[in-house]
Formats: structure tokens, C-alpha cells, sequence
């Protein structure tokens, strides 16, 4: 295997690939990056047996052949020469020569044949989305994934496809994120998959041409996601969703209608002084006034009043309040709507108007 290569052109691809390589791996060859050179292409692919990226990159001259290399060292590597730099590659045995200039590197490698497939089943459903429009549904939502949460299913993010519309819902339990949007072209099915969390994160994060076109095949167990030079794969949260459309079959209180950035602002100083753990912050809810209110176990307080637009009877709430930051950062317009449940099970933030996305927080006891 020999090739050149332009520093420009294999970093990126590189830097896409190594993020879903873990640091700590059972098996050493899971560290590798493979290099496969096939057709005048390099075939880069990075794994930890749950999610995969492959990168494609289209040169003019090589040979033929295949690698597995140390990623980390060879990003390290690639990222440190100067830009615009000039690489090449040769396989020497069991090593790879980089030669760049007057910068000499040789790496130990692990041969290609003991590479581990990556298993994937048929994948029979699919659709195409803009990729601006999917990773706006993702940023909406992803913030609310459980992390390490023994009920696995919260520990990713749900992708409900009904014919052309589309859902995402993403919830820790406290909290809880729904999406929707619809498709250009109409799917002529019905789908429920959940996406692993790592998995939703490097998606959101591989979309950064927000014109281009996705490509994406699933089935029961897996996803496939083409995004222009890259494939993203991942194994998918063998699970069922639960049924969360009960929270809106409920009597609530009137609208709250306040000020985003006011409300912001004034949520973040006030949390300054709420307890480190729980983050808890009371609101008391009076026609046209809301009494943000907190207190540590050290006796700190905190206390701050806003204008709001209300006509219903007085209540007093408490909320996490980074829960509540989270939603209300999430809002693309200026005013912020709160809409209590009368029994005081959950408070759902959203815009004025039909909204594409409702954040509903659960209200804490302090």
C-alpha cells in the first residue's frame, strides 16, 4: 500500500472518524483506524462495535492495499504538519512510513484481516431529509437524553416516522423534548426506532453542511446514515419507547407569557445561590407578577420578581432550574409560554403560535 496525500484532505475525515473511536478498548485493533485503498479511493473506517463512521476519499494515483493504524497518533500526527503539507504513505511489513518534508514518522501496525465486521441486518426502510432541517430536530431534542439511566430506553433518542411526518422525543425522566416536522416526500410507512445516545451525538455533530441532502436506511436493529463522503452506522436501543401522549390529555392552567431573556436571566442568577445538588428554584405565580425564590443549606437566598402576562389563579411551583434554562434556550422566539398542568404534574415550555417543538419539564418537590 503507498499513497499522497494533501494534509487537508485526509484531516477532516480523520477527525470525524476518531471521535467515535473509544480511548479504553477491550480489543487493541478497536484503537485502529482502517485504511483500505481500493480504485483509487481510501477507505478510512473507525468503530467501537456500536457505531461506525467510513469515509471515502477519491485520489489520483495509489496502490492498492490494506491497514489498520494507530488513529490518534496518525491524527496527532496529520493535525501538527504545517497546512498545505504533502504526505506519504507506504506500508513497510507490519509498519506505515509517513513521510512529510523534512518529518520522518513510523507507526506499528495491526494487519486489516483482523479488523472486526461491523454486523449489520437488511435495512428495509428509508427517507431522505435536508440535513440543516435533521440536525435542528436533533439539537432540539438530545439535551434531554438520559446518560447511564438503568431504563436504557431514555438513554437515546426516539425517531417516530408516520408516513410524512416526523417525530423525535428525547427524555431523562424529568424531562422530556418532542420535535416535529415533516418530510418532502411521503414514506408510506409507520417506524419507531431509538437511537443510542453516543450515536445521536456524533450524528449532531457530523452534520455541519447544513444544504446537504441525508440518505437514511433503518430496520429493527439498525441505521445508516449517508452523508455526502461519509456513512454513519449505528446499532439501535433494542427497546420500546413508553407511551408519553397521556401528558397531554390533562386539564391545564392559563398561559404564562414572559420575556425569554428576561426570564433567562433572571433563572441563572437566582440558580446561583440554589442548592449545588438538586438546583431546585420556587416559583410563585401571581396575576401579572412570578416571584423566582431559592435557598441553600448554607441559608443563602435568592429572590427575583418579573412581569408576566397571566389570568389564572395564584400557584407556587418549584423546577429544576438548568431544566427549565435548557427549554427556554431552546425557544426560537422572544416570548416564552408556560403552560402549568392543573395538578401540577408538569410545566410545558413553548412559543406562542404552532410550534414545531414543546419542551415539558416535571416540577420538583423542595
Amino acid at each position: 500500500m503507498k499513497f499522497n496525500i494533501n494534509r487537508e484532505e485526509i484531516l477532516t475525515p480523520l477527525q470525524q472518524i476518531v471521535s467515535v473511536i473509544e480511548k479504553r478498548q477491550t480489543m487493541p485493533i478497536l484503537s485502529n483506524v482502517l485504511i483500505v485503498i481500493n480504485n483509487n479511493q481510501i477507505i478510512l473506517t473507525g468503530t467501537d462495535l456500536e457505531i461506525q463512521i467510513v469515509a471515502r476519499i477519491n485520489i489520483t494515483t495509489a496502490e492498492s492495499g490494506s491497514i489498520t493504524v494507530p488513529a490518534r497518533k496518525l491524527l496527532d500526527i496529520c493535525r501538527l504538519l504545517p497546512n498545505g503539507a504533502e504526505i506519504k504513505f507506504e506500508q513497510q511489513d507490519e509498519k506505515i512510513k509517513i513521510v512529510s518534508n523534512r518529518s520522518r514518522f513510523s507507526l506499528s501496525c495491526l494487519p486489516a484481516d483482523n479488523y472486526p465486521e461491523f454486523a449489520e441486518s437488511e435495512l428495509e426502510n428509508q427517507f431522505f431529509i435536508n440535513a440543516g432541517k435533521f440536525k435542528k430536530a436533533l439539537d432540539k431534542t438530545l439535551f434531554c437524553m438520559a446518560n447511564q439511566d438503568v431504563r436504557y430506553y431514555l438513554n437515546g433518542l426516539l425517531l417516530n416516522i408516520s408516513n410524512s411526518k416526523l417525530k423525535l422525543v428525547a427524555s431523562d425522566g424529568h424531562r422530556l423534548s418532542i420535535y416535529e416536522d415533516s418530510l418532502d416526500q411521503a414514506t408510506g410507512y409507520e417506524a419507531r426506532i431509538i437511537l443510542p445516545r453516543k450515536g445521536v451525538v456524533e450524528l449532531s455533530r457530523l452534520l455541519d453542511d447544513l444544504e446537504a441532502e441525508l440518505k437514511i436506511e433503518f430496520s429493527g436493529n439498525n441505521i445508516r446514515i449517508f452523508i455526502k463522503n461519509l456513512i454513519f452506522s449505528a446499532k439501535l436501543v433494542d427497546s420500546k419507547y413508553p407511551d408519553f401522549s397521556k401528558v397531554f390529555q390533562q386539564d391545564f392552567f392559563d398561559q404564562i407569557h414572559i420575556q425569554k431573556q428576561i426570564l433567562k436571566e433572571a433563572l441563572t442568577r437566582v440558580a446561583i445561590l440554589s442548592n449545588e445538588k438538586f438546583k431546585g428554584v420556587t416559583f410563585d405565580i401571581t396575576p401579572d407578577s412570578l416571584r423566582i425564590s431559592t435557598h441553600n443549606p448554607e441559608h443563602d437566598e435568592a429572590e427575583e420578581e418579573l412581569a408576566i402576562e397571566y389570568k389564572g389563579k395564584p400557584l407556587s411551583i418549584a423546577f429544576n432550574a438548568q431544566y427549565l434554562l435548557d427549554a427556554v434556550s431552546n425557544l426560537d422566539s422572544e416570548l416564552a409560554v408556560l403552560t402549568i398542568a392543573s395538578n401540577a404534574s408538569s410545566c410545558f415550555v413553548d412559543e406562542p403560535g404552532d410550534c414545531a417543538y414543546k419542551f415539558i419539564v416535571m416540577p420538583m418537590r423542595l
